[in-house]
């Protein structure tokens, strides 16, 4: 809700009885059948697959939902279903561990790919070959859009529907025009709006109890009772309830699959909500219980709030504490933190959140990457990973409709590490012909040979392969070369969009250092509540990373630690440390792997910026702040966010 429309005291006006008139109006209802991020009525939900790896794991095998099962990636775990988790598992213990613990526990390794392959396998052996196959998420993936695709399908059609796929796990999904309808039809009442005075309050709402049926209520703010008369705001939500409830039973029902859902106000605190009850249950934030659901924990837990803007907070204010900071007013956290920063911590810890729920389904840009444990030394075996990087790739490009022209990628990019040098090369795909393996393999054996021009080529510590700046497939309007190809290069080329002069390809030695990461915002929240259910940091839809080796972070939510399991609280006889990059604690064991994974995103928010250009999604931050005193190295950067148009970048 937006500080412009501040929510006022629910109890009855008049010292007593029953309000006469709802403090909502009909410029809010208004507001409502808009999807406004500024509307106090609005509705946002998230719904949350519970430890999904695992799930889709369970479902494909067909084992029963008590079963125990644990998804194996290499010589780790990277999840653990909830059956499994009652014997005190984690995805810190090693396989071994896991089995003493429970001994009728599933392991199943990921699916990998092997040399040769058309496409990635589940093998038995599969742990034996971490030198020579590679990790596929793939059946995650897929399963993740089949879930997606049958949330659009229940919902109704655009422009109504508003659903935003969060992470590989998560959809957000913005109710408000929905429950609009809804509520014209259940109180037509409200369909009578006075022609010259918008800004009239609502006629109250009946005065009959609602039905929350199994629901996990947040309690409600001290200044509030569970007696006082519901409001519109509060049939809102329970509207909502029932839609969540349903698409989560269709989801069960056709898919198998169990989900966890927060239905807010806005996307944070769907987001919290969601995370407050699992597995399987759905936890409602109205309206009147915000603040104290948000009390309940350190402000440092909170997305954007945790890394180092969050110690710049704690060391201004000597306190973690929600409950401290909303006793500071605004003008002195501006003063500490600059205008921009002060003003959005003023509102975040008191639950205002005005981002939208966009439609970021189509990725931009696709990587396949292998860290080599020992290196690799010759040209014969890159170009072996070579083969393996292009079926990956071209696997994900025909999900992506490729063979339909419905789009296709520009650029391939090759990044290649020898010692502590990264180096990357890149070229334009033809437009002139249809995309397949035998075109990406030669201009990915095109891009190595010029690194291996360069000099200092052996050992090579890891290879990645991109593709990039996809477009729609276009009919008609094609390029010039088109006229000059003969055979069947002319008829490839009448099926294929032409050329597009919307982006020129960056220079393929440009250095790392000069251009901006798209992500650079801090980790995601780390843990919501004293009781842990914590945050993995998801897929981003935008983009599409097989990195292998490195998959580790990029898990779904509630698979990232037991409940009720600080992380300092680890298994003892495991060594950790806590990562500068993510603030998450570690492995020593995978320490190379997890850096190796924050390297694969660090080159793929490369070649997306680079396409994309600069973005700017995230919250002010600590650079924010540093201009707003004269600091440097944050003049130019546009880091303010405009008014209603803020967005957290959850996962």
């Amino acid at each position: 809700m937006s500080s412009s429309q501040p929510f006022l005291p629910s109890s009855p006006i008049g010292g007593g009885g029953r309000r006469k008139k709802s403090r909502f109006t009909y410029k809010h209802l208004h507001l409502l059948a808009q999807s406004s991020t500024t509307c106090p009525l609005r509705c946002i939900a998230l719904i949350d697959y519970d430890a999904f790896y695992a799930q889709c794991e369970m479902v494909r095998l067909g084992v029963a939902e008590t079963q125990p099962l644990a998804v194996q990636q290499w010589q780790g775990l990277i999840a653990i279903n909830y059956p499994a988790r009652e014997f005190g598992l984690s995805r810190h213990v090693t396989i071994t561990e896991a089995k003493q613990k429970c001994p009728e526990i599933v392991v199943q390794h990921v699916a990998t790919w092997r040399e040769g392959d058309e496409k990635w396998a589940y093998r038995e052996d599969a742990a034996k070959h971490i030198h020579t196959d590679k990790v596929s998420l793939d059946p995650y993936r897929l399963e993740s859009r089949k879930s997606l695709a049958l949330v659009k399908e229940i919902l109704p059609p655009a422009p109504v529907q508003k659903v935003e796929k969060a992470s590989i796990d998560e959809v957000f999904l913005d109710l408000s025009a929905q429950i609009h309808q809804i509520l014209l039809e259940r109180h037509p009442e409200l369909q009578y709006a006075p022609y010259d005075d918008p800004t009239e309050n609502l006629p109250l709402p009946p005065s009959t109890a609602l039905n929350w049926e199994a629901d996990a209520l947040i309690d409600l703010d001290s200044a509030e009772t569970e007696d006082d008369d519901p409001d519109w705001d509060d049939v809102v939500m329970n509207i909502g309830s029932e839609i969540v409830r349903g698409v989560r039973q269709i989801i069960r029902e056709r898919l198998k699959y169990t989900c966890s859902a927060g239905i807010a106000r806005n996307k944070m605190m769907a987001k919290l909500g969601a995370g407050y009850k699992k597995p399987n249950q759905q936890t409602i934030v109205r309206n009147r219980a915000v603040q104290h659901f948000l009390s309940g924990f350190k402000f440092t837990k909170i997305r954007n709030l945790g890394g180092k803007l969050g110690e710049q907070v704690v060391d201004a204010f000597n306190t973690e504490e929600v409950t401290d900071l909303l006793k500071i007013p605004v003008e002195q956290l501006k003063s500490k933190l600059g205008d921009d920063t002060g003003t959005w911590l003023y509102g975040i810890i008191r639950g205002e959140d005005n981002s939208e729920v966009n439609a970021r389904t189509q990725i931009k840009s696709m990587l396949s990457a292998k860290s080599f444990r020992p290196s690799i030394n010759t040209t014969e075996q890159a170009n072996r990973w070579l083969r393996i990087f292009v079926a990956d790739i071209f696997s994900r490009l025909v999900e992506e409709g490729v063979l339909e022209n419905k789009r296709r990628p520009k650029t391939i990019t090759l990044h290649h590490r020898q010692g502590g040098q990264t180096r990357s090369k890149q070229l334009p795909i033809p437009g002139g012909k249809k995309i397949d393996e035998t075109i990406l393999f030669e201009l990915a054996k095109t891009l190595l040979g010029q690194v291996i021009v360069d000099g200092r080529a052996w050992p090579c510590a890891n290879l990645s392969l991109a593709v990039g700046g996809f477009e729609e497939g276009v009919l008609g309007n094609k390029g010039i070369d088109m006229f000059l190809l003969k055979g069947d290069d002319a008829k490839a080329a009448l099926e294929l969009p032409s050329r597009s002069n919307t982006a020129t390809p960056i220079h393929a030695d440009d250095q790392p250092s000069k251009r901006r990461k798209l992500h650079d915002g801090p980790p995601g929240i780390t843990r919501f509540f004293s009781k842990g259910e914590s945050t993995g940091e998801g897929e981003d839809s935008e983009e599409d990373i097989n990195a292998d080796d490195v998959e580790h972070p990029n898990l779904p939510e509630d698979d990232a630690v037991l409940p009720n399991q600080a992380p300092e609280l680890l298994q003892a006889d495991i060594a950790t440390y806590l990562c500068k990059s993510c603030q998450k604690p570690i492995n020593e064991s995978d320490r190379h792997e997890h850096e190796d994974w924050h390297f694969a995103r660090d080159l793929q928010a490369r070649d997306a910026e680079a396409v994309q250009g600069p973005t700017n999604s995230r919250p002010p931050g600590p650079s924010t702040a540093k201009s707003k005193r004269g600091g440097a190295g944050t003049r130019g950067r546009g880091s303010k966010v405009e008014k209603g148009q803020s967005r957290l970048a959850f996962g």
